[in-house]
């Protein structure tokens, strides 16, 4: 599908996906819907709509509150004004909260931490200095992950082929007791340009399956490498989602799928469907049968 990347930002919701979808498309003057699909009968429908937006793939799944979005994964947006920060900060808090105000700091003129009110958190900063992209995914590493930032930063950029690490900062006199440990870090996967940081404050969250990071595979080898290195959680593995040793949770699913998904009648979509609701890793043979009938 035109539009679609290698690696795409994918949230769960429990309601709502549609006014979801709406509303972000609202905020982000260059953004555009790429698909919506909807499948299954009541109680156990699921709906999927993907939106582009700057520069980043958003994948948006209703299918019941299960699992809650927090500010382990956010969204850092690099604007060009204060008044760009100030103009998202105000679509943001209506109806959600402030993680860190709207206010000048060190790292900022402009800053502020924000949580929509479908529970998808956005860190807006105004900065003199162009960013790589417009809109990062910003991984906190915080609890038992704080002090292994280093560790993810070589992990992610040895796995994916396409991979470097950016600007990496660290707290220094700012933060004594632990002076090496990261405030902010950058890395580019296959195209996608990602934040990391980490902090040991005692936060209530930690990584958690509503946000993933979902890897489109064009054949069977690719699907079982990524498989292979990023499966860290034998008990997470479950059509087609993993957990990597940090907790991080991937999608790594075969691209063919969202055609089939689309293209599919509704008895072959049935048969897809349940063809993968078997399975743990893709098997990207057997989906194809299944789709074929």
């Amino acid at each position: 599908m035109e539009g679609i990347r290698k690696i795409m930002n994918h949230l769960w919701l429990d309601k709502n996906t549609a006014e979801a979808a709406d509303f972000y498309l609202s905020v982000f003057k260059n953004s555009k819907l790429l698909s919506r699909r909807a499948y299954g009968a009541p109680p156990d429908d699921v709906e999927t709509i993907t939106l582009e937006i700057e520069d980043v793939n958003l994948m948006l799944l209703i299918q019941g509150p299960y699992f809650k979005l927090n500010p382990s994964i956010s969204f850092m947006v690099s604007c060009t004004s204060k008044d760009e920060v100030t103009g998202y900060w105000e679509a943001f808090i209506d109806g959600g909260q402030a993680l860190m105000p709207l206010d000048s700091y060190d790292f900022s003129e402009w800053y502020g931490w924000v949580q929509d009110k479908y529970g998808v958190s956005w860190q807006l900063m105004y900065g003199k200095e162009q960013a790589p992209a417009r809109i990062r995914p910003s991984l906190l590493f915080v609890h038992e992950n704080c002090g292994r930032a280093d560790e993810a930063l070589q992990f992610y950029t040895t796995i994916f082929k396409n991979a470097a690490i950016g600007a990496v900062a660290r707290y220094g006199e700012a933060l004594p007791d632990a002076p090496d440990l990261i405030s902010y870090a950058e890395f580019m996967l296959e195209g996608q340009h990602f934040c990391i940081m980490e902090n040991n404050y005692d936060h209530p969250f930690a990584f958690n399956e509503a946000f993933s990071f979902l890897v489109n595979c064009d054949t069977q080898q690719e699907i079982d490498y990524y498989w292979e290195a990023l499966s860290a959680v034998p008990d997470a593995e479950q059509c087609g989602w993993l957990k990597d040793k940090f907790g991080v949770s991937w999608q790594i699913v075969p691209t063919v799928l969202n055609d089939m998904m689309n293209d599919a009648d509704a008895e072959a979509l049935e048969r897809v469907t349940q063809a993968f609701l078997k399975m743990k890793k893709f098997d990207l043979a057997e989906l194809e049968r299944a789709y074929r009938g």
